[in-house]
């Protein structure tokens, strides 16, 4: 069967791999097929050859990297699923690009049947953001800025405004982006990076600055600092985009002075919040539709991570079909 790799830096390929096996003795698991997948830009330090600032060795183990998918269950030695469930799963560190991989059943979800595979799969970028928006306190009345409107910035903005946020100023330096998040449900946005936002973003804030920012930048990257000169006293940012392992230079001390509370967020459970998530977008609740850009066969992933990463054409979501995958929906 076949496998994605990334055998240097910005290039992959795909090989053939021997088909996956469930473990003797090992019961709980799935033999998962995925067929409609989208990329992600925690998948892009992988592409990019940098991770957390250390340079990555090429080649990849094989399967990296994506993780946001909607397939079938063809195989299980345990009772959560049948062979024949349509299912979203998350594989284990990112290693999802596989036609077949071995997974636990508990990283499974069960689909809506009133979603498209399309809108279905970003059940699973849209449970972290759900995660996230979960640690905040009351959003009803609150003023927020969102710092970075890639997908998940867009996705803030969705969730932000149906937990009730009175204004929702979002911050990117690409016109797209901005334009789109108004489509989203910003209130207003600022095109423009960070900190040098801070008079557009006072001035819409009537001469004051936010209760909450939300930082969803992240990686090489980061905004931390930004999101500090952007909070009021006493405000809160919630820090999701993951930066490297070691920052330089965090005004850390402002955020103390300013008495800032500072939440971060990863790995949502499968319990609760993936399948909240899920429900949001089958009731209605966020139409996150506008994201689904750009879309390509398994056979041209290498157009697709170039697409995805360079933002070209606007690109915000980017959907890749299995040879398993079947198109029922025109998202993109």
């Amino acid at each position: 069967m076949i496998a994605g790799q990334f055998t240097s830096r910005r290039k992959i390929e795909l090989v053939e791999i021997d088909e996956p096996k469930l473990a003797d003795g090992a019961a709980g698991q799935i033999v998962f097929q995925p067929e409609t997948t989208c990329l992600c830009g925690s998948d892009l330090p992988f592409f990019d050859g940098e991770f957390e600032g250390h340079e990555i060795s090429y080649p990849q183990p094989t399967g990296m990297s994506l993780h946001e998918m909607v397939g079938t269950v063809v195989a299980t030695n345990g009772t959560r699923w049948k062979p024949g469930t349509r299912v979203l799963a998350v594989p284990e560190g990112q290693r999802g690009l596989w036609e077949r991989y071995v997974l636990s059943e508990e990283r499974a979800i069960a689909l809506d049947d009133r979603l498209t595979d399309e809108i279905a799969l970003l059940a699973q970028p849209f449970g972290t953001v759900v995660w996230a928006l979960k640690k905040l306190p009351n959003m009803i009345d609150r003023d927020v800025v969102v710092l970075g409107l890639g997908p998940i910035g867009q996705m803030f903005v969705a969730g932000l405004r149906n937990l009730g946020a009175r204004r929702i100023v979002g911050i990117d330096p690409v016109e797209e982006r901005t334009s789109l998040a108004l489509k989203m449900g910003a209130t207003n946005v600022v095109t423009g990076v960070g900190s040098e936002a801070l008079a557009d973003v006072t001035n819409i804030l009537d001469g004051g600055l936010p209760e909450v920012v939300v930082e969803a930048v992240g990686h090489k990257a980061q905004a931390f600092n930004d999101a500090v000169s952007l909070t009021q006293h006493h405000g809160d940012i919630l820090y999701f985009g993951v930066p490297p392992v070691l920052l330089d230079g965090l005004q850390f001390k402002e955020a103390m002075l300013k008495n800032i509370t500072i939440r971060t967020s990863l790995h949502p459970d499968f319990e609760r919040t993936f399948p909240l998530a899920m429900q949001w977008l089958a009731e209605g609740r966020v139409n996150l539709s506008p994201l689904l850009t750009h879309r390509f066969p398994l056979a041209k992933i290498q157009n697709a991570f170039d697409v995805f990463r360079d933002r070209k054409e606007g690109a915000i979501k980017v959907v890749v079909d299995f040879p398993a995958g079947r198109r029922d929906g025109a998202n993109a």
